[in-house]
């Protein structure tokens, strides 16, 4: 999906919601452990229920790769279910040296059809190239995380700036708003306008809100931008809003909930202009 596409996209559903599909086994309905593949069969149960809510689905393969082959193909179903001109996130946070990220680039671009994978700059320059060689294909570096361990290295003082700040600048050089976004913590609300200001028209993929306790109204009024620039996700908030056997329309009511409190966000944002 390229970028023009991602922001019609938006703007016809009024949202730029991202539904985490971080799906613990542990933690879905018990009703739904006798089927073959609980994971595909709960998260099919949620896309089914907010496809029309959200733009992006995101898809955290920690809780695929722990299941072994199992998992991957749970992984596999899942994301070709997801219903085709809806951008898709496989949230890997990979990077290494050159010709090992081109594996990891045809891993998600490639093999699984992902529209982005999130990559973990750390290793500089060569290993991040790779994932913006693949047309209407995104990385997302990870820029300021929402973790209490973002302080340990992302916050370090480097001369008249902050270590995640020059990561910022970086990936602006590396890639361009057509295949590089980067991740911004929701919790980190005292630092969105400056990263805006950073990095004006790139998009951000903002987890945090919800479970976390990001601010919704925060990250819109502070780091929206003209093409509204922001992949909001939620998680926990909306795929376990409910334990029962409508645990869909639980999460249906949230993710809408969410949904209309963006399309006041896009509107205002319109409106202002």
């Amino acid at each position: 999906m390229n970028r023009q596409e991602l922001v019609n996209l938006i703007k016809e559903k009024q949202s730029y919601l991202c539904v985490g599909l971080d799906t613990d086994i542990q933690k879905i309905p018990k009703h739904l452990l006798s089927h073959a593949d609980p994971v595909f069969a709960f998260n099919k149960a949620i896309i089914d229920a907010t496809k029309d809510l959200c733009v992006a689905y995101k898809i955290n393969t920690a809780f695929y790769e722990c299941m072994g082959i199992r998992g991957w193909e749970t992984l596999q179903r899942t994301v070709e279910y997801i219903p085709s001109g809806i951008f898709t996130i496989a949230d890997a946070k990979r990077g290494d040296i050159g010709n090992t990220s081109t594996q990891y680039a045809k891993t998600f671009f490639e093999t699984y059809q992902f529209d982005a994978v999130t990559v973990a700059p750390y290793m500089g320059k060569d290993s991040v190239e790779p994932f913006l060689q693949f047309s209407e294909k995104w990385a997302i570096l990870l820029g300021l995380t929402s973790n209490e361990g973002s302080q340990d290295f992302q916050m370090l003082q480097v001369k008249d700036e902050f270590l995640f700040e020059k990561v910022l600048k970086a990936g602006i050089e590396w890639g361009t708003p057509d295949n590089l976004m980067f991740v911004v913590g929701a919790t980190q609300s005292s630092q969105l306008r400056h990263i805006r200001k950073l990095a004006p028209d790139h998009f951000f993929l903002v987890p945090g809100v919800g479970a976390q306790g990001g601010s919704l109204e925060e990250i819109s009024t502070q780091a929206m931008n003209r093409d509204c620039g922001l992949l909001v996700n939620a998680s926990r908030a909306i795929i376990y809003a409910g334990n029962g056997e409508d645990f869909a329309v639980d999460a249906r009511r949230v993710a809408l909930e969410y949904q209309q409190e963006m399309a006041g966000y896009l509107n205002k944002a319109i409106a202002a202009v």
